[in-house]
């Protein structure tokens, strides 16, 4: 049972937010506000109606007392009794704590792991998942950096992804996907075992983590695609290094400005995502969650393709759907790893 003052302590807010709101804030505080608006207008409406139903059943029990009315009630009260368990279960969800960068682009890494020019591929392969899968959710994908191999395997890709609710949906992305398959190249036809990693980062804002220009070395150096042809005949092509933890990251569109400003936006999402993880130890040191720690070395799911199956190792999911998840049919498999995660934290929470 969720105690009504936490839920009317919620209402008072969101009636301050609103009326705030309505008055014309400052300038500077319009942004914050209207973040924390947004964050409880769903669960204001989550009690609203939690608390109609409750409402609802009170009168309907009430009713039992008239002759004339007892027949509605008792039609009325079962479906009531069964609905309001589920509306405290979503009501519960609503108020789980939220991760501050659920809202925030995504950074999108991907690299070949163990297993050659077929591992290049399968990386390849993953890039095209995840691109489709980001045109299917009217998101917006847009390709950072990437290097090929001469079979057309992915040495090295880098995107950023934009929308609603991007990196609250790809988080659980992160880690070691393997695949299992025959490589065009096998003339045995033996199936082979390789794998590529995927990290997800949130994309950080300026204020989150602040670069000296003193700890930062900036190179400039030709583009060059799938066999070093030249992509363009000038230096446009950006390096960052980060002098105080060796990161390197590189853009390389056509507009040195744009790749200048793109590699800055990886580093510091590299460097908040190690904040992040170095925050999430010391918080959460006790329990590591079910569907997995988006530790880059850590297995989390395999690509069968000779079954046509896809296994996610975290929460036992298997679907014989490979074809339409490799063309970016993502969906189901990113809402079981969300419910997983909110089915965790609701444990922890009555724990």
């Amino acid at each position: 049972m969720i105690p009504a003052e936490k839920l009317d302590q919620i209402l008072r807010r969101f009636d301050f937010l609103e009326a705030k709101l309505a008055a014309g804030p400052a300038p500077d505080e319009i942004a914050g506000l209207s973040r924390e608006y947004a964050d409880l207008k769903p669960v204001v409406a989550e009690i609203s109606a939690y608390r109609q139903a409750e409402a609802d059943l009170a009168e309907a029990e009430a009713m039992l007392s008239d002759p004339e009315m007892r027949a509605l009630a008792e039609d009325e009260i079962p479906a009531l009794k069964a609905r309001i368990p589920e509306m405290e279960q979503a009501l519960q969800v609503a108020l789980l704590p939220k991760d501050a960068a659920d809202a925030r682009p995504a950074i999108l890494e991907i690299r070949p792991g163990t297993g050659g020019e077929e591992a290049a591929l399968f990386a390849g392969d993953l890039l095209r998942m995840y691109q489709r899968f980001a045109e299917s959710q009217g998101w917006r994908f847009q390709l950072l950096d990437l290097s090929e191999t001469e079979l057309g395997g992915v040495k090295e890709a880098v995107a950023r992804i934009e929308g609603e609710g991007v990196f609250a949906r790809l988080k659980f992305e992160s880690g070691v996907h393997r695949v299992q398959r025959v490589p065009e190249t096998e003339a045995g036809g033996r199936i082979h075992t390789s794998a590529a990693t995927v990290a997800v980062l949130p994309e950080a804002e300026e204020v989150d983590i602040d670069i000296p220009a003193s700890d930062i070395r900036i190179d400039t150096m030709r583009a060059s695609g799938a066999g070093g042809q030249h992509v363009n005949t000038t230096d446009s092509a950006v390096r960052i290094t980060h002098l105080p933890t060796g990161i390197v990251v590189t853009s390389s569109e056509k507009s040195q400005h744009h790749n200048r400003a793109n590699a800055m936006a990886v580093l510091r999402a590299r460097l908040y995502d190690i904040e992040r993880g170095r925050a999430a130890a010391e918080r959460a040191a006790s329990r590591k969650s079910q569907v997995g720690s988006g530790d880059r070395s850590e297995r989390i799911r395999t690509y069968n393709f000779p079954q046509g199956r896809m296994t996610d190792h975290r929460i036992n999911l298997t679907l014989y759907s490979l074809a339409q998840i490799m063309a970016g049919d993502l969906g189901a498999v990113v809402a079981a790893l969300v419910a997983q995660d909110q089915a965790d934290r609701l444990a922890e929470m009555e724990a």
